[in-house]
Order: C-alpha cells, then sequence, then structure tokens
C-alpha cells in the first residue's frame, strides 16, 4: 500500500515521552506478567518468496473447489463481475475504518449512501441503514426494532431459515422477550395461523422465498399481521427481487436479508452482509449507521453519518443497538454489483437462475423416486425425495466435482443459479441415474 506512511522509531519513542513514558513495556504495566511474552514466539526461520508462494500453493490444493455448486440454503453461487473486485480492491477502500470524520471521509460516505439507495430501490423501501453482520443479525435487529411497551412477542415463520430463526430466538431471550413459531402448511404460510399468532404481537418475521424455496402469498401474510395490529418484516432473497414483488410493494413495514448474493463470494461463510430497509415511519428505529446527503458552508453536496445518537458509537450501555463494525467494503461490493448488473442485468440473472433450476427439477424427477416434495412454486430452490441415502447421492456427485443439495432429513434441498451450464445440469443427472441405477 504506496500511499501508506507509518511513523518512524524517532516519531514513535517522542509520542511515548509525550504520555510520560520512556518505553512500550511501561503501557502494559497493569497486564499480569503471567501472561506477558518473555521469549520469541515458537515461529519457523523465514522463507524465500518461492518458498512461500509453494507453501500456500501446498495448503490451498487441499481445498475442493465444485465446478458445480447445488446448494444454496442462504448462500448462493452467483456470477459476479470483475469490476467489483477491481473497485473493492482499491487501497483507499480497503484502509478506511469508520466515517466518523465526514471532512476526510466524503468518498467512504457517498459509497455508502450509494449503496443505501440502491437497496431502497431494489426493496421499495424508504431509508436503509449502511449494513449490518449478515442477515440473520439483520433479522434479529428487526424484530427489536419493533418491540415497544404495548406489544413485545415476537412471532416467526417455521419455514423461515433455522439459523435465522435461531438468532432471532437467542435476541429474544437475551431481552427478555416472548417468542413464538408459527407452524407451516405442506411448506407455506397460513394467513389465518399467522392472524392469530399476531394478536398480541409486535411483529411477524417470514421470508420469501421461504427456506424451502417456495414462494409466499407475501401481501396476504403481511396484511394478516396488520389486521392483528402488528408489523410485517419481510426476509428476502435479493437475487429473486429481479422477478418477485418488492417488500415495499407487498406492504411490508422492513426488509432484511443476506445480501452474500449481491457480489460477495462463498468465502466459507464471510465476511457476508445484512441489508436492512425500512418504511419512513420507522426510520429513527433503524439500527447501525446511516449516511445522508446534505451541503458545506459553500453549498456543495456533501455526505455525513446522520441519524444517530453518539452513544450508539460510544457510550455503548446506552445505545439501542450495538452495531458498532464497518461494514463499508462488503457495503461497496454490493453497491459495485448493482451497479454493473442494473436492474435488467439482476431480472436476468434472478430468471435464468430460475430456468434451470426448473430444467434441473424436471429432469431429477423425470429419475424414479425423486419427486418434488411440495406442489407450489417456487424460485431457484426446491425440495425433493431421495430413493437413497442423501449422503451416498452426495460421495457420488463429490468425486466428479459437484456439491450435491442439503440433506434435509430424507429428503434433498436443491439450489441452482445462473451459473450453472445445462452441460453441468446434465452430468450432474447422469451422475445420479447411475447411483440409483446401482
Amino acid at each position: 500500500m504506496g500511499n501508506y506512511l507509518p511513523s518512524t522509531p524517532d516519531e514513535r519513542q517522542a509520542m511515548l515521552e509525550a504520555i510520560g513514558y520512556t518505553e512500550f513495556s511501561q503501557l502494559f504495566a497493569d497486564v499480569p506478567e503471567s501472561v506477558l511474552l518473555t521469549e520469541p514466539l515458537a515461529i519457523p526461520n523465514g522463507l524465500s518468496e518461492l518458498e512461500v508462494l509453494n507453501k500456500m500453493q501446498s495448503l490451498a490444493d487441499q481445498n475442493t473447489v465444485y465446478q458445480l455448486i447445488l446448494r444454496g440454503a442462504g448462500a448462493y453461487d452467483h456470477y459476479i463481475p470483475a469490476i467489483v473486485s477491481s473497485v473493492t480492491s482499491r487501497e483507499e477502500f480497503q484502509t478506511a475504518y469508520t466515517p466518523y470524520q465526514a471532512e476526510i471521509s466524503q468518498g467512504v460516505l457517498q459509497s455508502i449512501f450509494e449503496y443505501q439507495t440502491m437497496i431502497c430501490e431494489l426493496t421499495g423501501m424508504d431509508v436503509s441503514n449502511a449494513s449490518v453482520y449478515d442477515g440473520a443479525s439483520a433479522a434479529a435487529e428487526a424484530a427489536l426494532m419493533c418491540v415497544d411497551r404495548r406489544r413485545k412477542k415476537v412471532v416467526v415463520a417455521g419455514n423461515a431459515h433455522p439459523d435465522v430463526v435461531a438468532t432471532i430466538r437467542t435476541y429474544c431471550w437475551a431481552r427478555g422477550l416472548p417468542f413464538e413459531v408459527v407452524p407451516a402448511r405442506d411448506g407455506l404460510l397460513d394467513a389465518d395461523s399467522v392472524r392469530t399468532a399476531s394478536t398480541d404481537a409486535a411483529c411477524v418475521y417470514f421470508q420469501q422465498p421461504n427456506f424451502l424455496g417456495l414462494i409466499e402469498d407475501a401481501p396476504t401474510i403481511v396484511e394478516a399481521a396488520h389486521t392483528a395490529g402488528a408489523k410485517a418484516i419481510m426476509g428476502v432473497n435479493p437475487i429473486a427481487l429481479g422477478l418477485l414483488k418488492s417488500p415495499g410493494e407487498c406492504g411490508a413495514d422492513i426488509a432484511v436479508g443476506e445480501g452474500q448474493p449481491l457480489g460477495l463470494p462463498l468465502s466459507y461463510g464471510g465476511p457476508y452482509l445484512g441489508f436492512m430497509a425500512c418504511k419512513k415511519q420507522m426510520m429513527r428505529s433503524l439500527p447501525g449507521r446511516i449516511a445522508g446527503e446534505t451541503k458545506d458552508k459553500q453549498g456543495r453536496r456533501a455526505y455525513v453519518l446522520t441519524l444517530q445518537a453518539r452513544e450508539q458509537h460510544i457510550r455503548r450501555e446506552k445505545a439501542g443497538s450495538n452495531l458498532c463494525t464497518n461494514q463499508a467494503l462488503c457495503a461497496m461490493a454490493v453497491a459495485v454489483y448493482l451497479g454493473a448488473m442494473g436492474s435488467k442485468g439482476l431480472a436476468q440473472a434472478a430468471q435464468l437462475s430460475h430456468n434451470n433450476a426448473r430444467y434441473f427439477a424436471d429432469q431429477l424427477t423425470n429419475i424414479p423416486g425423486y419427486a418434488l416434495v411440495h406442489d407450489a412454486p417456487f424460485f431457484h430452490e426446491f425440495l425433493t425425495s431421495s430413493p437413497i441415502s442423501p449422503e451416498k447421492l452426495e460421495q457420488a456427485l463429490a468425486q466428479k466435482g459437484i456439491l450435491s443439495g442439503l440433506p434435509v432429513g430424507e429428503n434433498i434441498l436443491w439450489c441452482v443459479t445462473e451459473k450453472a451450464t445445462r452441460a453441468l445440469l446434465d452430468q450432474a443427472i447422469s451422475i445420479i441415474r447411475e447411483v440409483h441405477a446401482q
């Protein structure tokens, strides 16, 4: 990083003396001597550049890189345009942290503002924050936004992602809030059950599509929650919004979701990004950072952090939510992805994903013993029965460089994105037929 200039030894010594010390060890005077490092770490001697490269390559060779991924369940293998990493790898973005000082953070603040604008356009909402850690924590934070003195119960759809349900349950447990799961019927939510459970609830959380890949009747579920006096939180797959109605069009109060499909690689689980957006009436309850547009003294356009109490970052014990880590780099990746794809590109990625999933489902269900578990429309994930052990099938596909769907009991949850070619899908079907015939 050529623009990064570290302090010199003389400068560091001057800083020490300015605070009344002469050695760095004096800064740790209160640390017990038993935990201090008194001798060098047992680290091997340094290697040459070539030796390091060979060592890292040998470690990388132990990874399994699949040519086709048929598993989703919350993390999806979508194509990422080259411009995403080209922009986000620039050193001025990678070294940036919390943009408290607006006068020296205009570039980062503008990137956050652009991200928020795109999320609002995508979800049909009025206000977006600068993201949270992941989709699960976004859902949990949204639930806390809705709780007030009169209504404290949180209702969650039973067909939502199990990890999201568990995260919301943990947040409610920590706050002492009532928590209820509404069971699904034949894979889908029942509006009457939602309405009954929401009678004394602060909010209802559901997903579109749900964990089983099925498309819910979102407007009806939102109406059921509102009829009972509860807020509606809609968790969405952002790619699916290229085809489906947005949360805003469905009447939801808050939209949340996992932003990983929007330009973030799978990367063995992270870092990911949780997006949050809401209606204007709830914007002052929105946690995390929000970048706003204003004007400076000369009347020029400028960007600042807005709608936040200072204790949100400094006096954590008084904060409504303790979201303090900067997610700006992941948010920028999402903004670059959406900017590169545009509305037409996003819709095309969604349509290709659906078409590929439909093709694979049709081919798979032609094999005896494989059938769709639910007779309902799906986006790009679907659950099938399996006449053989899902683990056995997984091993057979892995030997050919294909990651199988996710075992769900005796069934398998499959996922297909726009990256899957017909040739690879046909190869997967051929392997499944061979295993079935054994």
